[in-house]
């Protein structure tokens, strides 16, 4: 095995969440009466965490105290209905219960908010991962690197024998500035031309690819 950590990003890489994240965007447009996006619109927004999904969803303009208004009607709505239509891709807990078997040691960085987050992660995994970091006021967002690094620290996780997992080009820049490489996955938000033209290490289409790279 070259590899004893396995970080995963969330929304995309181990959940396909993006049905229930569109409702909940649509939701807050809705009572602030503008329009609705699609669901290629949002999936094309997730990557830098809600604020700037939120951002990106209200229409260009948006003044400063409205768009703190579609963020809260977005979060409320969001924590209620968080799991709705989410679940994990096929074959995914699979791949997470044979890293365990293996004596890897697993965790979840993300830049859902950490409420959020870690009560999804729960609901669908247990206690599978050793630890699980959504995103917390004392980290900046990914591609930043300090949560990855945090979860390093904490885990006693090497730079060498560490790899990260996601889907998208946030995900990629996050492991390259934490000094890891990064497995992008095609199931989530980008395709695997995006994956490989922004640097993905490796590039895989199933999970059950993952354990043997």
């Amino acid at each position: 095995m070259p590899y004893s950590t396995y970080i995963f990003d969330l929304d995309g890489t181990l959940l396909d969440t993006l049905i229930d994240i569109t409702n909940a965007v649509n939701y807050a447009l809705r009572q602030m009466n503008y329009p609705e996006r699609t669901v290629s619109e949002v999936r094309s927004f997730i990557g830098n965490g809600i604020k700037m999904l939120i951002r990106r969803a209200v229409p260009t303009g948006t003044g400063e105290a409205e768009y703190e208004k579609t963020l809260a009607l977005f979060m409320e709505y969001y924590l209620v209905h968080v799991a709705d239509f989410s679940k994990p891709y096929d074959g995914i807990i699979e791949v997470v219960d044979e890293l365990k078997n293996r004596g890897c040691k697993i965790a979840v960085v993300s830049n859902k908010t950490d409420k959020a987050a870690v009560a999804v992660v729960r609901r669908f995994f247990g206690n599978r991962f050793d630890m699980v970091v959504g995103k917390r006021d004392c980290f900046p967002t990914k591609p930043a690197p300090d949560s990855v690094l945090f979860v390093m620290k904490t885990l006693g996780a090497d730079s060498a024998d560490t790899v990260y997992i996601g889907d998208s080009e946030v995900d990629i820049q996050t492991a390259h500035n934490a000094g890891l490489p990064c497995i992008g996955v095609t199931w989530g938000n980008r395709d695997r031309a995006e994956l490989v033209d922004n640097g993905a290490e490796f590039v895989v289409d199933t999970p059950l690819e993952i354990p043997e790279i």
